[in-house]
């Protein structure tokens, strides 16, 4: 697969970046470098976007763990163990793994979480993204997944970090291992209570994919940069960024979108599937449009508690 697909290379001419993509998609390979590897194994939270095999919707789903849940096996092969009953890391620490939709008599168990199929099936192709609020570092890994005995492994077609622009800053966290999920409720539309709760939202993370694969990247703001201008619809601001547009370029391909907003102190997720469109303005303004198709509103899913965030130097400021 070349660097970028046609959806990709479309937005980049309509923006007049091809030669800045090209220098900046020299980044992207295949290998999980010695840093990356060592970066993946201190995290506690990984985020991953794909289509549902069943009805082809996408969505984007949270897994959490004791540091080394999630690591690199091989010089193109990241392996992560969603078994609760298995341990936290490979090499024997015990450890728990939680879902963004976990519920039930055992709430490590991803059993509602809307990619559960996905990600039991061979050759889903998935979308990953570990982002470190301390550090305010990211890092994409795409590629084909496999199940495994304890979890699941992804062979990667990419690997790449992005720049830490729009990371909120939090300087702690806490797992609290008895901080019980809430009952995952399903929605067609958004209620008061879900509404503010995106409005409220400084990060949330994006799925997409392309006919060769999958996607999944970070979204940040003050505050308010994310508006709820419908029960069915939502808008934000696509704010300059690295010049590859891999994720405006899969919905230029593919408008099928999956949404993850999580509250970093309660552990509620709020996961939106549907179609998302982007809008260019003659000003030069790149704005993106969600259409909901149904939502997740699980409280309490996540066991993380993180320190409160310091905002980004580089967000814009929300206009009213």
């Amino acid at each position: 697969m070349g660097t970028y697909h046609a959806g990709s290379l479309a937005v980049q001419e309509l923006l007049g970046v091809r030669d800045r993509a090209d220098h900046v998609g020299r980044s992207l390979g295949q290998d999980i470098k010695p840093v990356a590897a060592a970066f993946l194994e201190l995290q506690p939270l990984l985020v991953v976007g794909a289509a549902d095999p069943g009805t082809g919707r996408v969505w984007a789903s949270a897994l959490t763990g004791a540091p080394g849940f999630v690591r690199a096996t091989g010089p193109r092969r990241m392996s992560v163990v969603t078994d609760r009953r298995q341990g936290g890391r490979p090499g024997g620490e015990q450890g728990r793994v939680r879902s963004a939709a976990a519920a039930g008599p055992h709430p490590h168990d991803a059993i509602d979480d809307p990619l559960a199929a996905a990600l039991k099936t061979q050759g889903t192709r998935i979308g990953t993204i570990a982002l470190d609020p301390r550090t305010r570092r990211r890092m994409r890994l795409n590629g084909r997944l496999g199940p495994t005995p304890r979890g699941f492994a992804v062979e990667a077609d990419q690997v790449f970090s992005n720049c830490p622009k729009y990371i909120q800053r939090r300087e702690t966290y806490e797992t609290l291992e008895d901080r019980t999920p809430g009952t995952p409720t399903r929605l067609t539309e958004l209620g008061p209570q879900q509404a503010e709760f995106v409005r409220a939202a400084d990060t949330f993370f994006l799925a997409t994919v392309h006919p060769a694969g999958a996607d999944v990247s970070h979204r940040g703001g003050n505050p308010g940069f994310v508006q709820v201008t419908s029960p069915h619809e939502l808008t934000w601001p696509d704010y300059p960024g690295n010049a590859m547009f891999l994720t405006l370029g899969n919905l230029r391909s593919t408008p099928s979108a999956g949404l993850l907003f999580l509250d970093w102190t309660t552990g509620t997720t709020l996961q939106l599937t549907g179609e998302a469109r982007a809008e260019f303005t003659a000003a030069g303004e790149r704005n993106v449009r969600f259409t909901l198709a149904e939502a997740l509103w699980t409280p309490a899913a996540l066991p993380l508690r993180w320190s409160a965030p310091e905002y980004s130097p580089a967000n814009p400021d929300v206009r009213d």
